[in-house]
């Protein structure tokens, strides 16, 4: 049998077929699933935010201001216009499949630097001395708010975590294409860590100095870019954020959920069709609702997903490292004959099934009382704070006690 493990660049089967190792020839579709909806949810947001610098680039043509909101939708026609045009955008470039995707990357990733790069310069040249002060200000938690800190922290982590929730779960749908494991290493190592340091300095830079010149922080890229001075430098500025947002969108949001659906029914679904479900379940979701406030953002959406996908992560971990110490028969991962060693019942392993539900469950009460659909007692609420690392911490543990106990009774037979 041919074995290997996680990091050799073309011999890694795709993430759904990674996750067959634990769940089952079959029942791989649940994670593929519950990664590819978040990642739906997450394609209408950005959709949001492109039509967002959409709708400032062409705030001329209705005076500058929004018109009051359509009673049905919570959002002005002009706004509507706007999403509906950069949603048509990227549906033209799903249509023409994952070459056309390739293409758009090469050329929009460059951009997505260089933009940045000058948005940081101007934020160094206009703040010029108020900058550092910026920087050094006292945080928000001083005094006799220092004991909020905490209640604060963790959360913002446990966001932070499920913001990388849904890429760190697909990654292998890139790197399995790498020339060597060398390249995959070296790819994610630089690609990944330092530049979302770089990037997350910037914004903090950018932040700061906005604070400085209008007296209160603005984190909106599309009000920064707004208020940058000068017709041209804010309509390459938009147009560059326009451009990187659609490029960023179409690779983490779109490539997962198109692979998931032609995973559940190969024979109903191509990965254009995939990808254009993708776009529609993406619209349907309203994502300005879902990013309408700061807590619904955050302890909704953010938290809420890393619920979803912390006990998944949590089971493939376990599976992976510690039950298989990295080894994996690539053979039985494209196996659906009962003899395949993941074949399991009919398919489908239960006890990756049980773990997950099992980590999923203590969340439940802190997210409805986060979405304010009931109230929860303090000691939940408090769980859920914790909500990607208690869901894999207990979904691990649990697969690893029943895959083990049913080794075990294997043996006795």
């Amino acid at each position: 049998m041919l074995h290997a493990t996680l990091w050799l660049g073309r011999l890694t089967p795709p993430p759904r077929v990674l996750a067959r190792a634990a769940f089952g020839v079959r029942g791989a579709a649940l994670p593929s699933l519950l990664r590819g909806l978040i990642a739906c949810g997450w394609f209408g947001i950005q959709t949001w935010v492109g039509a967002g610098a959409i709708h400032t680039l062409l705030s001329p043509l209705w005076g500058g201001g929004i018109a009051a909101p359509l009673p049905w939708l919570g959002i002005a026609a002009s706004e509507l216009a706007c999403f509906a045009a950069f949603w048509a955008a990227q549906v033209a470039i799903i249509v023409r499949g994952i070459e056309s995707i390739r293409v758009v990357e090469a050329y929009s990733a460059p951009l997505l630097i260089l933009l940045s790069a000058l948005l940081l310069c101007w934020a160094i040249s206009v703040a010029g001395s108020g900058l550092p002060a910026a920087l050094l200000a006292p945080g928000t938690f001083v005094g006799a708010k220092k004991a909020l800190f905490w209640r604060a922290a963790l959360p913002a982590v446990t966001a932070n975590v499920g913001f990388w929730a849904t890429l760190s779960l697909n990654i292998p749908d890139f790197s399995r294409f790498a020339v060597s494991q060398r390249a995959q290493l070296l790819g994610q190592l630089l690609g990944l860590p330092l530049t979302m340091v770089a990037f997350s300095a910037t914004a903090l830079v950018v932040t700061a100095a906005t604070a400085s010149l209008y007296g209160a922080p603005i984190a909106d890229p599309v009000a920064v870019i707004s208020r940058i001075g000068g017709a041209g430098g804010t309509a390459a500025g938009l147009v560059g954020l326009i451009v990187a947002t659609l490029s960023t969108n179409i690779a983490a949001n779109v490539v997962a959920p198109a692979n998931a659906f032609v995973n559940l029914s190969p024979a109903r679904f191509s990965f254009r069709a995939g990808g254009l479900l993708t776009a529609a379940l993406g619209a349907l979701l309203c994502p300005w609702r879902l990013i309408g406030s700061t807590d619904g953002y955050v302890f909704v959406w953010l938290v809420g997903g890393s619920a979803l996908l912390g006990p998944v992560c949590g089971v493939l971990l376990a599976d992976y490292y510690i039950l298989r110490n990295r080894r994996l028969d690539v053979d039985g991962l494209y196996s659906s004959a009962p003899e395949s060693p993941y074949h399991y019942r009919a398919g489908v392993n239960p006890a990756a099934f049980a773990a997950v539900a099992a980590g999923i469950a203590p969340n439940v009460p802190g997210f409805l009382a986060a979405a304010g659909l009931c109230a929860c007692h303090p000691f939940w609420a408090a769980v859920y704070d914790y909500a990607w690392f208690v869901g894999a911490a207990i979904a691990s543990a649990l697969y690893l006690a029943l895959m083990r106990r049913g080794a075990a009774a294997e043996l006795r037979t």
